[in-house]
């Protein structure tokens, strides 16, 4: 086997036969190219798998990258597999590191408002950012699925999102008549310059903003706000899942709502407000009401 040719076919079948993102390829083949580089001339076995997951450990990799270099190898010898340029999978016998659970981090409603009040409303772009914040908070999207949106995906008469989530799964979001009335009066703003006439959300040239620069946007705002520099765009999607579980909301619908496949990914949110936690305690607590 020619791990570099056959590992650029993998990648080609992926794009082709698989229809992956640009954001996936460039992952794997950052992947393929660290083992690559330890590897060498060497023969690929399990031995020499065991001897990279130890070099990754000594280089203070943390789990979630080892899980995403075995995960991308995993791939790709099933391939070599499938197309016979390997007759054994040297990964069969190598057990993954056991993922961390990391709980999400949200912010109070009062820091949300801290947040938004830093955009110069007077400013254009000012005013979009403002409009990105709010509906953030609105619908608890993603940020790739924020930057993707488009005009069609927005019915403001009926106040729903179309929105195309992991794996261009559509599903419908509501959206708040407060987040409505932003991006309505953002998509009318007499500075608006369209070189893009699809997209909702644009960069001061007038074409699709990336999310890349909603999150030095976000970070510009943050360092001014006086915030954690922890919050990102993701932490207001993990915000407003947490304030919708303190206000009643069930967990199916919030599954539903962030477009989670797994119920069991929604309940984390259960473990994060210190709110629920306390309510939970006074529940059970045989003394709390004393």
């Amino acid at each position: 086997m020619d791990f570099s040719r056959d590992t650029e076919r993998f990648l080609e079948h992926l794009r082709l036969m698989k229809g992956a993102s640009e954001h996936t390829l460039r992952g794997y083949g950052l992947d393929f190219q660290s083992f690559g580089a330890f590897k060498g001339e060497e023969e690929i076995t399990k031995r020499l798998i065991r001897r990279y997951l130890a070099h990754l450990y000594e280089k203070k990799a943390s789990n979630r990258t080892v899980l995403r270099r075995l995960s991308s190898l995993r791939s790709f010898f099933k391939y070599a597999m499938r197309e016979k340029l390997v007759a054994e999978n040297p990964l069969e016998e190598i057990d993954s590191p056991k993922k961390e659970k990391r709980l999400p981090v949200s912010i109070t409603y009062d820091q949300v408002q801290i947040l938004f009040a830093q955009p110069d409303l007077s400013n254009y772009l000012g005013y979009r950012d403002r409009a990105i914040m709010e509906l953030f908070y609105s619908s608890g999207l993603r940020l790739s699925e924020l930057v993707g949106m488009n005009r069609k995906d927005f019915d403001s008469k009926n106040l729903v999102l179309n929105i195309y989530g992991k794996g261009k799964k559509m599903r419908q979001a509501p959206i708040t008549e407060t987040a409505a009335q932003w991006i309505c009066d953002y998509l009318s703003h007499p500075e608006r310059d369209e070189k893009d006439s699809q997209a909702i959300f644009l960069n001061k040239w007038g074409k699709r903003l990336s999310a890349r620069s909603v999150d030095r946007n976000f970070a510009a705002y943050l360092k001014a706000s006086g915030l954690s520099d922890k919050i990102t765009p993701h932490t207001i999607r993990h915000t407003i899942a947490t304030h919708w579980l303190e206000h009643g909301m069930d967990l199916k619908t919030i599954q539903l709502l962030l477009g989670h496949t797994s119920l069991a990914t929604t309940t984390i949110y259960t473990h994060v407000s210190p709110k629920l936690k306390r309510e939970v305690y006074e529940k059970t607590h045989p003394r709390a009401k004393n």
